[in-house]
C-alpha cells in the first residue's frame, strides 16, 4: 500500500523584532528548537521578505527622498506622496504602466518581477515616513539563511523560500509567491511523464515555490508576528545553486507587455 500524501506547515514563533544586521538563520534555528520542532534534513523553510529586508537594513525613510519632478507630476494627479513615487522609480528597471486613475505604478523590478510599486511598502514598519525595499539580491539573501542554518545546527541541510504578497494577473486577491529560493528546483517539472490514463504530458510544470509560499502564508498571516514557516513532507528536487529564475517568465512570452 502506498504512503498517503501528507505536509505540515508549522509557523515559527518567538522570532524577534529585527533592527538589522541579524543572522535570520540562528535566530530561525534557535527559535524553532525553543517551540519543540527542531530543522530537520529536507524541511522547507518559507521566510517572509519584511524580516529579510529589516535584516540586511532595506529600511528606507522617505525624508531622505528628493522627488524628481516625474514624480512630483504622477503625485499630484494622484495625490501620492512624491517622495514615495520617486523611490518606486529608483527600483525599478522599467516602468509597465503608471495609472494615474488608480494611483499605481506597474513596474519590473532589477530582479525581474513585475509588480505594483516595485514591492514596496509600509506595514509592519516603524515610522509613517518609513517603507520597506524588496532584499537587493533575494537569492542570495536565501543561501545565506541556508548557510547560517547548516552552520549553527552542525550541518541541518534545508531548502529555503524568500516569500512576498503579490496580486495576480486574471484573478483577484493576493497570494503569496516565492521571490527567492535555495537549495531546491523551484519548478516541479511533469513534463515526459505519464498522467494516470497513460497519456505523456507535455506542458505541465508546477511553480512548486510559489504553491510552498502561497500555503505557509496560512500560518504567518500579515499581522500575528510569525515570520517563518516550516514545511515538512515535501519532496522537493535538491539544487545547489538554485534561483528564482526559472520562475520569472520571459518578456517575449508576456502578454501584458
Amino acid at each position: 500500500m502506498s504512503s498517503v500524501p501528507r505536509l505540515e506547515v508549522i509557523g515559527i514563533t518567538g522570532i524577534p523584532e529585527l533592527t538589522g544586521g541579524e543572522s535570520l538563520g540562528s535566530l530561525i534555528a534557535d527559535a524553532a528548537q525553543a517551540q519543540g520542532t527542531p530543522l530537520q534534513d529536507g524541511d522547507v523553510l518559507v521566510v517572509t521578505q519584511k524580516i529579510v529586508s529589516k535584516a540586511e537594513f532595506r529600511l528606507v525613510d522617505l525624508s531622505s527622498i528628493e522627488p524628481s519632478p516625474l514624480a512630483v507630476n504622477f503625485a499630484d494627479e494622484t495625490q501620492k506622496d512624491p517622495r514615495l513615487v520617486e523611490l518606486v522609480l529608483r527600483e525599478s528597471k522599467s516602468v509597465v504602466r503608471m495609472d494615474s486613475e488608480r494611483g499605481i505604478i506597474i513596474s519590473e523590478t532589477r530582479h525581474g518581477f513585475v509588480c505594483a510599486n516595485a514591492g514596496i511598502d509600509n506595514s509592519n514598519v516603524p515610522g509613517d515616513d518609513i517603507v520597506c525595499l524588496l532584499p537587493e539580491d533575494s537569492d542570495r539573501s536565501a543561501r545565506t539563511i541556508r548557510e547560517e542554518i547548516k552552520h549553527v545546527t552542525g550541518g541541518t541541510d534545508v531548502a529555503i523560500v524568500i516569500s512576498d504578497t503579490f496580486g495576480r494577473a486574471w484573478r483577484d486577491g493576493h497570494a503569496n509567491i516565492a521571490i527567492g529560493v535555495a537549495g531546491m528546483n523551484p519548478v516541479k517539472d511533469y513534463r515526459g511523464t505519464l498522467d494516470v490514463n497513460g497519456m505523456v504530458l507535455k506542458v505541465t510544470t508546477i511553480a512548486a515555490a510559489d504553491e510552498l509560499a502561497a500555503a505557509a502564508e496560512l500560518v504567518t498571516a500579515k499581522a500575528i508576528q510569525v515570520p517563518v514557516a516550516l514545511i515538512r513532507g515535501y519532496d522537493y528536487e535538491p539544487i545547489e545553486d538554485a534561483t528564482i529564475a526559472p520562475l520569472i517568465r520571459e518578456r517575449s512570452k508576456d502578454m501584458f507587455r
